[in-house]
């Protein structure tokens, strides 16, 4: 069977990524490498698996790579796993620097290695078959999603996920903006405008136009009070109006995003959840920051190739 292994050894990778990896009947769990090496060894010895001291020597013995690092991190290694003709589940999003995330997709593509970015809505279920079920409707209006988190909450104490350096500086447009993007852009299509506008705490609110006409709004956070955290997508069109549903298991989705991952290895098949489109989310993400407290919008740079 492949053998996959795990860079990181965060809360994401011991709740999320290495359970996955473990229940996975179609792939091997392999080893762990982690830039705390204390904090990789113990993971390796939760899960019965080797430990590595260095990624390239996991690179060698494996056949995919599952990453649960900072961006910024995980892009440049992305590269170099790709080069050891490695399959790549990534992270979201796959960098905060366009430059960083064109070239983990130029070289999934340079080595010819399948690659996935993980979006749980685009994997969990139901939401993977509802946004499939809309993106074939046509005659989309408008769309409003908002995502705000309370990581770091005004009144109380951050959870576990809050220790993250580049959360805190980044703020929930890159942490949260690739979920909203990955649902409206399947949907209503790419994005051709982008306006960004600050709100309290960290919040950021997006306006977009999509290649179908439609315009989306999205309005993201990390800081949220308690009691105002939520997510919640809303599609109005010609048929209606249609509210993505509730969804759980995240551990299952990345399962599933493995399964993606697999097949597109398999079939030589480039799946719509790839580096490339992970490139994509980063450059309307960037455009966004770039624009946040100039006046009005700015017209989004198209992907390459």
């Amino acid at each position: 069977m492949p053998r996959v292994g795990l860079l990181g050894t965060g809360p994401w990778a011991r709740r999320t990524h290495a359970p996955a990896l473990t229940a996975h009947t179609g792939s091997e769990f392999a080893g762990v490498w982690g830039r705390r090496p204390e904090a990789a060894a113990e993971l390796a010895r939760q899960y019965g698996v080797k430990v590595y001291e260095d990624p390239d020597e996991l690179f060698a013995e494996c056949d995919a790579v599952a990453f649960a690092l900072p961006p910024d991190v995980q892009a440049p290694l992305a590269v170099r796993a790709a080069a050891a003709g490695c399959h790549l589940l990534l992270d979201k999003p796959v960098a905060t620097d366009v430059t960083r995330a064109r070239a983990v997709a130029d070289a999934a593509a340079r080595h010819q290695v399948a690659s996935i970015v993980f979006l749980t809505l685009r994997f969990a279920r139901p939401t993977a078959g509802w946004v499939e079920e809309q993106a074939a409707r046509d005659g989309w209006f408008t769309a409003n999603a908002y995502w705000l988190g309370a990581l770091f909450p005004p009144d109380g104490a951050p959870n576990e996920y809050a220790d993250s350096p580049w959360r805190k500086q980044k703020g929930g447009l890159w942490d949260v903006g690739p979920h909203a993007l990955s649902v409206l852009i399947p949907v209503l299509g790419d994005v051709v405008r982008v306006s960004a506008t600050r709100g309290p705490s960290d919040v950021v609110q997006l306006t977009l136009r999509h290649t179908s006409g439609a315009a989306s709004t999205a309005t993201l956070g990390l800081g949220a009070p308690t009691a105002a955290a939520g997510v919640g997508l809303e599609l109005r069109g010609a048929a209606g109006v249609f509210s993505l549903p509730d969804w759980s298991d995240v551990p299952g989705a990345y399962g599933r995003a493995l399964d993606a991952l697999l097949t597109s290895a398999r079939t030589g098949v480039p799946d719509a959840r790839d580096a490339a489109f992970g490139a994509r989310l980063t450059e309307i993400l960037a455009e966004a920051e770039a624009g946040l407290g100039e006046e009005g919008p700015g017209e989004a740079s198209r992907a390459q190739g």
